[in-house]
């Protein structure tokens, strides 16, 4: 999973034409707390997408930009674009993860 650490590494990423899987995600967040040890094992049985890790709170513009409000949430972006998205305030689990990126391959 890639950790960007600015907006130029975020735009960099964007720009290779690659498909995306943005996870937002904070700290401080307990349902993003939940699904982290699940995600090394979603990314492996998903290599298809490039996975990035993006802090919410560190990239509140982006966030912003994507309509991102409640996290943990995921964006799959192809081609620099939003293809499909889970975006709500409910924790997830991994099957909801995998399901969600199987039906928007």
């Amino acid at each position: 999973m890639i950790i960007p650490k600015n907006y130029e590494e975020i735009a960099e990423l964007l720009e290779k034409k690659e498909k995306l899987l943005l996870f937002f995600t904070a700290d401080w967040c307990p349902d993003c707390q939940f699904i982290y040890p699940v995600m090394p094992e979603i990314e492996s049985e998903n290599q298809e997408l490039t996975f990035v890790r993006l802090d919410r709170d560190d990239f509140m513009d982006l966030a912003q930009k994507w309509n991102i409000f409640g996290i943990p949430s995921f964006l799959i972006i192809e081609n620099g674009q939003e293809k499909a998205r889970l975006v709500n305030k409910l924790r997830k689990t991994k099957a909801e993860i995998n399901q969600f990126i199987s039906s928007n391959k």
